[in-house]
């Protein structure tokens, strides 16, 4: 029988907005045992993207303590938990991409959400006011509860758990990785690959997944051939994700046959929809569009010409295809193979980098990046825009 995990969730806001913070606790359905405690400052937020965070991070934890368990997720936020039931629209901008992220963490079935008052959540509301204490004084918050169960030597006793229920998925938190943090297990490495030279590669043009789709040149075969080779002769990629754009597949596919793996296509690694500018180099995009590209370099929330995506766009889906390869790929490396946009918005948002990083980063075709992503949901970059194995 599937193990059953009550997860609690809160979040709150000095302010609102104001400095934010979040905690949750999972607890084992059946005993009551407080198996894992996660909290974290995250800025200037409001209430509700506070304790969506927070539900995030609950589901996490809870799935990494158990990727088959069934979860009760119990939140006083009456917004969040009909939301997450779908009871209700979820109107606001902000609030979607979260919701998408908590929905990728659990498969559908596998979790139920209840509101109970707040009197009934003090736990999780005290983890958010610790973290958000800490975040104030410039440290981050500390667990008292290691991931497993059993509360630290003088930590406190958790308030009761609520009676049966179901179960479900997932884990996060805020210590630090490096320095006197906790072993916080293997995390799940994404090595990400972008793709070798399309004849429009050399040329500096827009080649997004709104244009021809090209295929690798032959510079771009023995890019992905040589990169292969390198990869195989590292031995540490367990599983290979890919782009569903005919460049990436074409590259994943080399590496597959050197590693005897198959290729599963991600639809949320294609690249960013450049519209009317699909094919143009930046100086004939900057003749013809003048102002929208002035504008589109000055926001991340402005598309491309006709239609094209924004990079807060592609941003959204790259983080929920992000989360549910985080979820299925515990402990174990990935190769993603994939674009330029796609693995810059994942160093940004691993670094906790501003939008306009985008545009400080090189990327070579068939270069190697990687991040790797640990149980309390923080993140280490470990390699960017490696060569090597093309000299």
């Amino acid at each position: 029988m599937a193990r059953r995990f009550i997860v609690e969730a809160d979040g709150g806001s000095r302010g609102n907005p104001g400095p934010a913070g979040y905690g949750a606790v999972v607890r084992d359905a059946e005993t009551g045992e407080t198996l894992a405690e996660v909290a974290e400052y995250i800025g200037t937020a409001t209430n509700n993207v506070a304790e969506y965070k927070g539900l995030i991070a609950g589901l996490r934890a809870a799935y990494a303590l158990d990727p088959e368990a069934g979860v009760q997720v119990r939140m006083d936020s009456k917004l969040v938990i009909e939301q997450m039931s779908g009871r209700w629209k979820i109107k606001h901008p902000d609030m979607r991409p979260l919701a998408a992220e908590a929905k990728a963490i659990v498969p559908p079935g596998r979790a139920a959400y209840e509101w109970i008052p707040r009197e009934r959540n003090k736990h999780a509301d005290r983890l958010a006011n610790e973290a958000m204490d800490a975040g104030k004084r410039g440290e981050r918050w500390q667990p008292k509860v290691p991931p497993g169960g059993t509360l630290a030597a003088g930590a406190p006793e958790a308030a009761a758990p609520a009676d049966d229920a179901l179960a479900a998925p997932a884990a996060t938190g805020a210590p630090a990785v490096g320095w006197g943090s906790a072993d916080l297990g293997t995390p799940a490495t994404f090595v990400l690959l972008r793709h070798g030279e399309t004849p429009l590669t050399p040329e500096k043009r827009f080649s997004g997944s709104g244009g021809s789709d090209p295929e690798l040149s032959d510079v771009g075969r023995h890019q992905a051939e040589r990169v292969a080779a390198a990869l195989a002769a590292r031995g540490t990629i367990q599983a290979i994700v890919a782009s569903p754009l005919r460049r990436c597949r074409e590259t994943a596919d080399a590496v597959a046959r050197r590693l005897g793996l198959e290729v599963r296509v991600e639809e949320g690694l294609r690249e960013t929809d450049f519209g009317a500018w699909e094919g143009l180099t930046f100086a004939e995009a900057k003749e013809r569009y003048p102002d929208d590209l002035a504008a589109w370099l000055a926001s991340t929330k402005v598309a491309p010409t006709g239609g094209g995506e924004s990079f807060a766009a592609v941003t959204r889906r790259v983080a929920a295809s992000r989360d549910k390869l985080i979820a299925r790929y515990t402990g174990r490396t990935v190769l993603l193979v994939t674009h330029v946009t796609p693995i810059k918005t994942l160093v940004r948002l691993a670094l906790g980098a501003p939008p306009e990083s985008l545009f400080r980063m090189e990327l070579s075709a068939a270069s190697l990046t990687a991040v790797a992503y640990y149980a309390d949901g923080n993140a280490s970059v470990r390699l960017l825009n490696e060569t090597a194995h093309l000299r």
